[in-house]
């Protein structure tokens, strides 16, 4: 997001809408966030009628804005429906499909998925659904890549988030984006929400549960997060949790949907994007402090986790642009 403007997002209600996504995006998009100290986000509340019934009829909403707002808008968020077979107005199926035209950003969340596949816009294109749908959606929209076992996917200008609490995910995973880590970090700390949640969905899907569930990784993963900067292998992880290793990687994949070291090597790189957004030039240093290693193993990390290099992310998020050499870092276009 420019330095000095500020990114308007439309938030389209239509009947029906669940309203805790609409109290998501109001949240995450609409408050004023003084003490963040840059521009934030206009956000505006529009539907195709002046008055909209949401959900069972638990409240009415009236007083927002017409669908006007959308043609003005950089991101547009699509409203979801408690019954996807209901296809939304054909206004607001008009109003999503110039939006694609002239390139705005479309969210949706849970089954706002529905919405921007009945406009048209993500025939051939990667998208998530909350994961009781999947499979109607993907006998309904062949066309469509579905992924049903994440949160949330990033497809470019079209995101969507897999169920009601993914819309927190992805609501900050796009913070993130226009802001950097620490700026979602502060959101995040603010909604008391974890800034990031490892897994998919399917740690969410219905099944049976055991008759002695295991204990918790919290305890375990609050240990290793004080000690990033500190060599630490799933060996040590199992041996804090008092578990084999094959019992740890178990859980893990049963409570986070991941492994133990996708989920180290993901908390150091988030740690080493915070140092360099805090200003830490000197990758070495960046790489020692985040438990990474070397300068060319934390360019690996990044570039597959964030898609960018130390030197662009910096570029993009750090308080102080690169002026020269680094230690133990390219110059001339990082690979």
């Amino acid at each position: 997001m420019p330095q000095g403007s500020s990114h308007r997002v439309a938030v389209i209600v239509d009947e029906g809408s669940n309203p805790f996504e609409l109290g998501v995006a109001t949240e995450l998009f609409g408050l004023r966030r003084p003490e963040l100290d840059r521009p934030w986000y206009e956000c505006t509340l529009c539907a195709a009628e002046p008055v909209v019934r949401m959900h069972r009829g638990l409240f009415t909403m009236s007083g927002v804005a017409t669908l006007e707002a959308v043609e003005a808008a950089d991101t547009v968020i699509v409203p979801n429906r408690p019954d996807p077979e209901v296809t939304p107005a054909p206004a607001v199926l008009q109003a999503i499909r110039r939006a694609a035209e002239r390139g705005a950003r479309l969210v949706s969340f849970c089954t706002g998925t529905f919405a921007l596949a009945a406009a048209g816009v993500l025939d051939g294109r990667r998208a998530t659904t909350h994961w009781r749908w999947a499979e109607l959606f993907a006998a309904r929209y062949p066309a469509v890549r579905l992924e049903p076992d994440v949160l949330y996917v990033d497809d470019g200008d079209v995101l969507t988030a897999a169920g009601s609490a993914a819309a927190l995910d992805l609501g900050l995973h796009l913070i993130r984006r226009d802001h950097g880590a620490e700026i979602a970090n502060a959101v995040s700390r603010r909604l008391v929400f974890a800034a990031h949640r490892d897994g998919g969905q399917q740690q969410f899907i219905e099944r049976p549960v055991a008759a002695v569930p295991d204990a918790s990784l919290g305890p375990v993963l609050a240990w290793a997060q004080r000690r990033l900067d500190q060599p630490m292998a799933v060996a040590d992880l199992a041996e804090r949790a008092a578990v084999s290793p094959a019992t740890l990687h178990r859980r893990f994949q049963v409570e986070l949907g991941t492994t133990p070291l996708e989920w180290l090597t993901s908390e150091r790189v988030a740690l080493a994007c915070r140092l360099i957004e805090r200003g830490e030039l000197r990758l070495d240093r960046v790489a020692a402090a985040s438990g990474l290693g070397t300068a060319a193993n934390l360019r690996a990390q990044m570039r597959r986790r964030t898609g960018l290099t130390p030197t662009a992310y910096r570029g993009k998020f750090g308080l102080t642009a690169p002026t020269g050499g680094e230690p133990g870092q390219r110059t001339n276009g990082e690979r």
